[in-house]
């Protein structure tokens, strides 16, 4: 790596070098063979494209691509970090076409050239695929998939600056970076900061790239963000799924939030039903409901019909006959003013909550999955740019988002917090799992 030092007396070749690269100079067969386990025919014959299309001008070699090749070789060199085998990319095959390329001569400096971009390639694909943590993609195009080569390469090459571009690793969501670089900087203080930094680094991988506007929800830290251009503009307290029982767990989802629903009804999950609702009814009566405004439902389809409560056998509902009660909209409606949706097959949805005295707990894990707003409708605003308010008192109004806004919940118990990283309590025990599957995957 000490001749990456002396690259700068390369720029001299540079001239002659893009000249060759520009006339299709043919990378030699030993460099095409020690790529070729880590990028596919068709990657590159991308890659030649891009070149095709700059006039064979060099990108890692340009005169302003600074310590762009140091930061790329050093990312590889330590892609254990990432999971990944740093052998794949062949570093030291690498270190020594570089190594020659600081020489000067033209065409060692194509046969670099070509070689770091086929790493490159490689490298950045393997990032970006889904990382198999237990992800439930409710649209199958928000999961994770390795962009084109061509793509890679252009948006490197339309950095203001490509050393930095690597060097923040402008391919990954930023949360990923930094706990990478608190993983390979050893600025964790304990063995078990270590273990979250590695466990969480893979949950992070699933985040988005690019600048478009989305909403992360972290039931770890029991808080949403709203991102903008790869920053994160807003906050909020939410209250999140119980960690016990499982079901009850707000799982990890990535969907598109794609309308929001005024005036909601509330239907009670099965549970809650015969654990706190019909207890109540038994000890004070139908007028409990009343009071309340829930509806006993005939079914769960869209054409239920309201049904007297007096015909239902409540102590037979505590122990456990299943019913549809429906809350009406109103004041102390558990959904409050609206909600979120992105339908899916869990019942998961954002919404409003008249129980603000529970976003005021430190610990606010305590819904049946769902996740309850702070100020639903500061979300609102941002979401549709606007005021939304309903238009009378009719039930479920239902209104579109103009374009649909990415979520990811997620579970991340270690997070980026300025210069340094936050933990957080493994409330669900996914940590914990991950921890004991990865012995189990060691000791065979």
């Amino acid at each position: 790596m000490q001749a990456l030092g002396r690259l700068v007396r390369v720029r001299a070749a540079i001239a002659l070098a893009t000249a060759a690269l520009g006339l299709g100079l043919a990378t030699p067969a030993a460099a095409v063979a020690a790529q070729r386990s880590a990028v596919p025919t068709q990657s590159q014959a991308s890659i030649n494209d891009f070149y095709r299309a700059r006039g064979g001008a060099p990108l890692w070699f340009a005169p302003n691509s600074g310590l762009a090749v140091r930061r790329l070789m050093d990312l590889m060199g330590s892609a254990q970090a990432d999971n990944l085998n740093p052998n794949r990319y062949l570093t030291r095959g690498l270190t020594r076409a570089v190594r020659a390329a600081s020489r000067g001569d033209p065409r060692a400096v194509a046969r670099a050239e070509q070689m770091l971009s086929q790493a490159f390639v490689a490298y950045a694909s393997d990032l970006r695929r889904d990382p198999n943590v237990g992800i439930i993609y409710v649209d199958p195009e928000l999961r994770p998939v390795p962009p084109a080569p061509l793509t890679l390469l252009n948006q490197a090459a339309s950095a203001p600056s490509l050393a930095t571009y690597v060097h923040q690793m402008g391919w990954m969501n930023p949360v990923y970076r930094q706990l990478r670089e608190a993983l390979v900087g050893r600025t964790y203080r304990s063995e078990r900061e270590r273990r979250l930094l590695a466990i969480n680094i893979q949950r992070a991988r699933a985040l988005p790239t690019g600048n478009q506007r989305y909403v992360v929800v972290n039931p770890a830290a029991q808080r949403l963000y709203m991102y903008e251009n790869g920053q994160a503009v807003d906050y909020m307290r939410v209250v999140a799924g119980k960690p016990s029982p499982r079901f009850a767990q707000t799982p990890m989802m990535s969907a598109y939030i794609r309308f929001a629903v005024l005036n909601p009804y509330w239907n009670s999950p099965a549970d809650i039903t015969s654990a706190k609702l019909a207890p109540n009814v038994v000890k004070y009566g139908t007028k409990y409901l009343r009071d309340k405004g829930y509806q006993v439902m005939s079914d769960w389809s869209d054409n239920a019909r309201v049904l007297d409560p007096r015909s239902v056998d409540w102590k037979a509902v505590v122990a456990g006959r299943q019913i549809r009660l429906r809350q009406k909209p109103g004041p102390a409606n558990s959904m409050g003013r609206m909600k979120f949706m992105f339908p899916n097959k869990q019942n998961i949805w954002l919404h409003d909550t008249p129980q603000k005295d529970v976003l005021t707990e430190d610990e606010r894990l305590v819904s049946a999955g769902c996740v309850r707003l702070e100020d639903a409708a500061r979300l609102a605003r941002w979401m549709f740019g606007k005021t939304v308010k309903a238009q009378g008192t009719r039930p479920e109004q239902k209104v579109a988002v103009p374009r649909p806004v990415p979520l990811y919940i997620t579970y991340l118990t270690a997070v980026p917090s300025g210069s340094s990283i936050a933990y957080f309590d493994d409330m669900y025990g996914l940590d914990a799992q991950h921890a004991a599957l990865s012995r189990r995957l060691a000791r065979n």
